[in-house]
């Protein structure tokens, strides 16, 4: 228990520290609300059993780096149990009453919890410390040619060690503290066995010498949480509070790649995109204080891992030193990440999927790249084909509109003016409709459907460019005007039906694009990926597959917009099993696939210049898996896949699922 003068200086101590921890809190407050939108506070309620999973089981950290993860989670635990145990500590230092350790099983439970958060919060933290400090993995760091802030580089270890040695210091002197109070007590405590085994080190030392030591390990404990409370809101531990916000607060989106609705018609908007950090929703510039410096982000970003400038993990690290350093929003997005970078992503969702505090680097980019191209006119050049092909022809390959349905010559297709109620309207999509080899995947669904007896149509000459590539590339302006003519088109053929519009596309840019941002337009459908119709017929019995007896070996690539962005990876998989195939799984796969290369309006530039090429690499990846076909879900796949395939002398097939299950049909 502590004596009068003791008490008299911790509250001192105590109002000090809260004070300027106050003052720090505050400033990071007024720099979020400066950001775009207003909270919607009544977010936090309906998602209560999400913030359960996530924060206090951690559920996020266990998806990635699987041994670090339960160093995390033995820390994170044990402080969550701590909560309650410092509480109890200060009870007993300024009452002498031990709070819960007399009520009998609970109190022998409590005690044992005490013991066991201690030791493992000690071994989680000088495990990590080990790692950091002595193995020092790669993973934890950028390379030099990544724009990261100066001070982050050394900081970022500074901030380690300053937090392993406070939580070291707090624990361990816990730990001893309490060691010493048995050792007054003169018997061990079978539910505190660690610290009844070193209090049995104390045996026959002075009873005032141990008192004395008591004093000093409380100070030395809850003194160290009193000391570090002002430095926590500059530190990168302040993810404790700003995480669970994440979860809580972010806005509702369907889908990881949702991008905000901009209405260009409203003429009283000046600013497109985020040309400054003010610029940014607040969420976003609360991203940068959840941030955790883990570099996960970064070690799953295509850009990347081919020797890119881009890393997304140092755009969020930027953005909390230039605040550290003082700064205010003001600061231009390109003085914290440069233009280069920008136009390195390719839109997968990767980062975003894998972030354990819930941070969308990947919003930022876009953003930044709706500045850049309606604001200042600074994108690649390559681009502008594909943008001049979106504003005349409606599609980026810029093939005249009076040649869309030349794919499907020969073919009993028909359009919507020939079937005006369909059960089923078939997207076709840019690709298929105009590319050469995506042609070849409209053809085999086209067979699909027909050996189906589905009562479909297609728009035909109708169809436009979902306008996709021209949104991530910050064109809002094509995208707008493409997506509000295609949501009238399909809202009149839906007046005309008897039940909602049904959609199927052959490409998940294209599914994406109508199922979760048309909504933002008036356009409310059912879309769902081929793979996913497929299934539904051979389940129905409206097609028979033959199991051929050929063994091929076939590996699925994964398509961002499908699998990570739209959570759709078992109907390609179930649709291969149903043709009597079974898929060899890549490293990376599902969810956590790696990109080909062509999202975010890389189809239509050139790749940044790197150690390797994005889709060489996801070739390289399901080349060593051993099959001799990749089967793909989306056109963009199909080509990058293909070009890979070519230039590593075409020794593995590529194909999209539907024309291996077109070949199958009986």
């Amino acid at each position: 228990m502590l004596t009068l003068v003791e008490k008299i200086l911790f509250v001192i101590a105590t109002l000090a520290s809260l004070y300027y921890t106050y003052r720090g809190v505050a400033l990071i407050m007024q720099r979020i609300n400066s950001g775009q939108g207003k909270i919607d506070w009544s977010l936090a309620a309906k998602r209560v059993g999400e913030l359960i999973l996530k924060v206090g089981l951690f559920q996020p950290v266990f998806r990635f780096r699987l041994w670090p993860s339960i160093l995390h989670g033995l820390i994170g635990w044990g402080f969550l149990s701590f909560l309650l145990i410092n509480l109890a500590d200060l009870i007993y230092a300024y009452t002498g009453f031990k709070l819960l350790e007399h009520t009998g099983l609970f109190g022998d439970a409590y005690r044992l919890l005490a013991d066991f958060a201690n030791v493992i919060i000690i071994v989680g933290i000088v495990a990590m410390a080990i790692r950091r400090f002595i193995l020092r993995p790669a993973t934890l760091s950028t390379r030099e040619t990544t724009l990261l802030n100066p001070k982050a580089r050394f900081g970022i270890t500074r901030d380690s060690a300053i937090v392993a040695t406070f939580i070291f210091i707090h624990n361990s002197m816990r730990l001893l503290g309490e060691s010493f109070g048995i050792a007054l007590a003169g018997h061990a405590d079978r539910w505190q066995p660690t610290i009844s085994s070193v209090a049995a080190l104390w045996s026959g030392v002075d009873p005032q010498t141990l008192i004395i030591g008591e004093h000093i390990a409380f100070w030395l404990s809850i003194g160290a949480v009193v000391a570090f409370l002002p430095y926590f809101p500059y530190s990168k531990h302040i993810h404790l509070f700003f995480a669970p916000l994440n979860f809580a607060l972010k806005p509702e989106r369907k889908s990881i790649g949702q991008l905000s609705y901009i209405n260009l018609d409203d003429q009283s908007i000046e600013q497109f995109g985020a040309a400054k950090m003010k610029d940014l929703g607040w969420e976003q510039i609360m991203d940068s204080y959840a941030c955790i410096m883990c570099f996960r982000c970064q070690e799953v970003c295509p850009a990347y891992n081919t020797g890119k400038l881009l890393s997304p993990a140092a755009l969020e690290i930027n953005k909390r030193y230039h605040f550290n350093g003082g700064g205010t929003t003001d600061v231009a997005m390109t003085d914290l990440i440069s233009e280069e970078a920008v136009w390195a992503c390719t839109s997968c969702g990767a980062c975003v999927d894998i972030c354990p505090v819930g941070n969308e680097p990947m919003r930022d980019i876009l953003d930044i790249r709706r500045n850049l191209s309606m604001m200042e006119s600074a994108f690649p050049k390559q681009l502008e084909t594909a943008f001049k092909g979106m504003e005349r022809n409606m599609n980026p390959w810029n093939v005249s509109q009076a040649d869309r349905m030349k794919w499907a010559e020969g073919m009993s297709v028909p359009t919507i003016e020939q079937n005006a109620e369909p059960e089923i309207l078939w997207w076709v999509g840019c690709a298929p409709a105009t590319d050469a080899r995506a042609q070849k995947t409209a053809q085999a669904f086209a067979k699909i459907l027909n050996a189906a007896g589905v009562n479909y149509a297609v728009l035909g000459k109708n169809e436009s460019c979902t306008g996709d590539s021209a949104r991530r590339a910050g064109r809002e302006d094509i995208f707008f005007g493409l997506a509000s003519q295609n949501v009238e088109i399909l809202n009149s053929v839906g007046a005309g039906l008897s039940s909602p519009l049904r959609i199927v596309t052959t490409c998940p840019h294209c599914l994406h694009t109508i199922k979760n941002e048309y909504p933002a337009f008036g356009g409310n459908y059912q879309v769902i990926h081929h793979t996913q119709l497929i299934n539904e017929l051979v389940g129905a019995g409206k097609i028979s597959l033959e199991v051929n007896s050929d063994q091929l070996s076939v590996t699925f690539h994964d398509p961002c917009y499908l699998g990570r962005h739209n959570n759709i990876t078992d109907a390609p998989r179930d649709t291969l099993k149903g043709a009597g195939i079974t898929t060899i799984e890549m490293p990376r796969n599902g969810v956590k696939s790696f990109c080909c290369g062509a999202g975010g309006a890389q189809m239509w530039k050139e790749e940044e210049a790197g150690s390797a090429r994005v889709n060489e690499m996801r070739f390289a990846e399901a080349k060593s898996t051993g099959a001799d076909t990749v089967a793909v879900g989306c056109p963009f796949c199909l080509t990058m896949m293909n070009d890979a395939s070519k230039a590593d002398g075409g020794t593995i097939q590529v194909k999209d699922v539907a024309e291996i299950v077109a070949e199958r049909l009986k």
